[in-house]
């Protein structure tokens, strides 16, 4: 067998059929339903206690909108963090109207030994001086204010996304349930998690209340609806959120919220679908793969999915052709003792740029992929012939193929179990003449807000989804024409402190300048 017959082989393992999207969608729509009625069953549909999206003041006042209070609109300046995986953010955003945002952050990456951490104040009080280091950048004034006189009446409100299972009770409350993404401090888990963080920030004498509690698709979708035109809010899902009519909601809601509008957004946690593996793909490579997570035996969806995963399990595949002898892939690294460890024998040391860059290159000689995997696997480019290149970009396509059309099948169930295909979207419009360049109604469109860097730096992953929901019968080619995707750039942070400032206007929480 030649090296690129056994890549196809190993990509043949990760073919992702339209009859397995059939099976995995109903068997999903299974599991949001038992989401509604238990409250912490596999997969969770966790209330998040919002019900509406803020709108630019400008836009609102500009244009008169049937049933639209100005409670909609919001200007000001907020906080957010963003705890998403192994990069912290920490964010100053500034809405000014008129669908405009200004935001300063700080990117950190957390320490290693930090997300394993035996007390929660490690984690939290890092991520406290962070938001201190911001404040002294951007807000030195209302900081040195504080040092002089501390009023934790007067504050920044703060909006903490926080990309891990916790069921909120409030708004700005939620219990940890389990860590995910290389995180595991146990101590913390069971814990109010805004409690842990508002600690340590007073501690240190901050001016800053968090003032919500936030998903990150929660978030997206509030930045999204933000900084759209008017005539085109209508944003009801974010990648992987849902709007859900409350009557569907049996299990009991602790917090209070608005019950007038009779929706709600709910957090799907769509990463621990399917843990048992009764209708997911499930290759070797995925089973190693969770062998030797931090969180074996959970999150089995979002393992095939994550870009946080995805180069790992690419690093699994291929180190297989490198053990067969006979292959001769990569077999430098076996004559080589003084070169420093490649990163094809180190586990967690590829990420998913490298299936970008596979994705990318469609010349003959792939010299841009050559270039990356020099870089990664830190393998002298003259070495790597064009077979390696070849079978490196067959297995790593197939990976990423299977990772959109399985995030397309999830977000044609939300669609599904919302009822966002079969009802007019929740549309805010400026005028009934509105068309789209098909000359539908705008009405008809569900619009899907996301972000993140493989939707955002995978060339194809969108289509890969379109694929999937193409294939899905209560869809088919016309309802796919009917969902639009957007980005909405760095949309947790910004969705965080748009609905931080929300609540902080309702319950009168004012800024320190």
């Amino acid at each position: 067998m030649s090296l690129v017959q056994a890549a196809r082989a190993i990509a043949s393992q990760f073919e992702y059929t339209d009859a397995d999207i059939t099976r995995c969608g109903a068997q999903f729509i299974r599991e949001m339903r038992l989401g509604l009625q238990e409250k912490t069953p596999s997969m969770c549909q966790i209330p998040t206690y919002i019900s509406r999206v803020a709108l630019s003041t400008e836009t609102v006042s500009s244009t008169k909108v049937e049933g639209l209070d100005n409670d909609w609109s919001i200007k000001g300046i907020a906080l957010a963090v963003d705890l998403g995986g192994t990069n912290l953010r920490v964010c100053s955003v500034c809405l000014q109207g008129g669908a405009t945002v200004v935001a300063h952050q700080r990117k950190t990456i957390i320490p290693r030994e930090l997300m394993l951490a035996t007390h929660p104040s490690d984690l939290f009080g890092f991520i406290a001086r962070e938001i201190e280091a911001l404040l002294q950048t951007y807000h030195p004034e209302p900081l040195s204010k504080t040092n002089e006189s501390y009023n934790p009446l007067s504050t920044f409100c703060l909006g903490f996304t926080f990309s891990f299972p916790a069921y909120q009770n409030a708004i700005n409350s939620g219990t940890l349930l389990r860590w995910t993404k290389g995180f595991d401090i146990q101590t913390a888990v069971g814990q109010d998690v805004c409690k842990l963080l508002q600690d340590e920030i007073d501690l240190l004498r901050l001016p800053v209340k968090v003032t919500a509690l936030v998903n990150d698709a929660a978030g997206t979708i509030m930045a999204r609806a933000y900084t759209l035109p008017l005539s085109e809010i209508r944003t009801s899902i974010g990648a992987i959120i849902g709007t859900e009519k409350l009557s569907k909601i049996s299990k009991p809601l602790d917090g209070d919220y608005d019950k007038s509008i009779g929706e709600m957004f709910m957090s799907i946690e769509w990463g621990s679908f399917d843990n048992r593996l009764s209708v997911m793909p499930n290759t070797q490579y995925d089973a190693i793969l969770d062998e030797y997570s931090v969180n074996r035996g959970s999150q089995m969806f979002e393992k095939r999915v994550s870009g946080m995963f995805l180069g790992e399990l690419l690093r699994l595949a291929v180190r297989g052709l490198h053990t067969n002898i006979a292959l001769d892939f990569f077999s430098m690294l076996n004559r080589d003792e003084d070169r420093e460890p490649s990163g094809l024998l180190t586990p967690w040391t590829v990420d998913s740029s490298i299936l970008s860059a596979a994705a990318i290159d469609t010349t003959p000689d792939l010299g841009v992929l050559k270039q990356k995997m020099q870089e990664v696997f830190n393998y002298p480019i003259e070495y790597i012939s064009n077979e390696e290149a070849r079978a490196m970009k067959l297995i790593a396509d197939a990976i990423g193929r299977r990772a959109g059309r399985l995030a397309g099948m999830a977000l044609g169930a939300v669609n599904l179990q919302s009822k966002q295909m079969s009802e007019p979207a929740n549309v805010i419009k400026e005028k009934d003449t509105m068309r789209f360049p098909d000359q539908q109604n705008e009405a008809d469109f569900v619009d899907v807000a996301v972000d993140g860097s493989v939707i955002e730096h995978y060339p194809g992953f969108e289509q890969y989804m379109r694929e999937a929901l193409r294939s899905i019968t209560d869809i088919g080619v016309e309802g796919e024409k009917r969902i639009k995707i957007g980005i909405a750039k760095d949309g947790s942070s910004v969705g965080a402190a748009i609905i931080a400032l929300l609540v902080a206007e309702q319950n009168n929480i004012h800024h320190p300048i």
